[in-house]
């Protein structure tokens, strides 16, 4: 088959689904990558992947702009012809989904990766989400749908938004269990991160806080922040916060690792203190390299972290709640090491690659088959 994938992100795609558009690859299927520019679309194409630039303004809401995308979406898809489109992130799935029906291409699976952004609780996006349920309602169902968790499942089939008899509950997007492995804790003081894009949404607040209040109890421990500004997300830390609170020395910034795997094996225990996910990779990748983890009792989270085996579930919002659920972990490094050794055995059974790639062949081939019992 040709297969095309569309994403917001280059990054989303090379980090997410490159093991996913490899197996595809090896199977003989022609894949095409689609998203906006950026440094890891050459990269792809330099494995021998193809991959088109396609311009995107993620939070653009002018009606101009966003037909305009719309008319030159339906200009690639039309010139690519994919036998199936799968496609991530909501303005992919809502405009590609649109794009496929005005087409007539029939075999298209849309995954819901979370909520994003205009979900989260906030009187000022109440509107934009009584808009976006209305378009999911008018272009999804005729879809497969694949949900990453099943609170997310839930609130689409609930409302309408999705046909249960088109969707599939799989769990993320898989993690290498080779290349993600354990490694022994390294000696000194323990170090916390947080590896995530840095959002208000993503618990950085609460996890500065933490810090700053086990810091003031004298307890040593380091704490770094993983990952770079998303200024295209209206929730983003910006650069001079995240600057000040280095300045202040409660915490370290890292920025973007590319080699997440060594990051882990430095690391003593895993935080991600988010209000919502979809299931959160990099708790994943935690877990296979055997970390502890802790955090918030969200959707998407709690997917990966059961609480007590191979980590803490503590309360969205709560930063003393996460300093406490810390503070225990840094005073216990052999319930450390346990949790970390369940976590593993989590990762390999319920998140290993060779589960998780299959599950999504399986959608492609219901989809098809859909898609050959219509036309007869």
């Amino acid at each position: 088959m040709k297969i095309l994938l569309f994403a917001n992100t280059d990054w989303y795609l090379y980090n997410f689904r490159l093991a996913l558009v490899q197996a595809l690859c090896e199977r003989g299927d022609d894949v095409v990558l689609v998203s906006p520019d950026g440094p890891y679309g050459p990269r792809m194409q330099e494995m021998g992947i193809r991959w088109l630039r396609f311009p995107l303004a993620r939070r653009s809401l002018n009606p101009f702009v966003e037909i305009w995308t719309i008319v030159r979406l339906l200009k690639l898809y039309r010139q690519e012809n994919p036998d199936l489109v799968h496609q991530f992130t909501v303005k992919c799935v809502l405009y590609g989904s649109l794009t496929c029906h005005l087409l007539g291409i029939r075999s298209v699976v849309n995954s819901v990766t979370g909520l994003g952004y205009v979900f989260m609780d906030g009187e000022g996006r109440r509107w934009l989400r009584g808009l976006i349920k209305l378009f999911y309602r008018l272009v999804l169902r005729p879809t497969w749908v694949i949900f990453q968790n099943p609170d997310d499942q839930t609130i689409f089939l609930g409302n309408h938004l999705a046909d249960p008899l088109r969707a599939a509950l799989i769990r993320g997007s898989g993690v290498d269990i080779r290349r993600f492995s354990p490694q022994p804790e390294p000696p000194g003081i323990p170090l916390i991160i947080l590896p995530a894009r840095l959002l208000w949404d993503k618990g950085v607040g609460e996890f500065v806080e933490a810090a700053r209040q086990l810091q003031a109890d004298g307890q040593p421990a380091r704490f770094a922040l993983v990952g770079d500004c998303d200024n295209e997300n209206p929730a983003s830390v910006q650069e001079s916060q995240l600057l000040a609170w280095v300045k202040e020395g409660v915490i370290e910034w890292w920025g973007w690792r590319e080699h997440m795997e060594e990051v882990y094996a430095k690391a003593s225990i895993v935080c991600l203190p988010s209000y919502r996910e979809g299931v959160p990779k990099t708790l994943i990748e935690a877990a296979a390299c055997g970390r502890p983890i802790v955090a918030s009792n969200v959707p998407g989270c709690r997917e990966i972290v059961r609480h007590g085996e191979n980590g803490l579930l503590v309360e969205a919002r709560d930063a003393s709640g996460l300093a406490k659920a810390l503070d225990y972990l840094i005073q216990n490094p052999n319930i450390r090491a346990k949790m970390g050794a369940g976590g593993r055995k989590i990762a390999v059974e319920d998140f290993s690659l060779e589960l998780i790639i299959p599950q999504t062949l399986v959608v492609y081939k219901s989809c098809k088959k859909d898609e050959r019992e219509k036309t007869i």
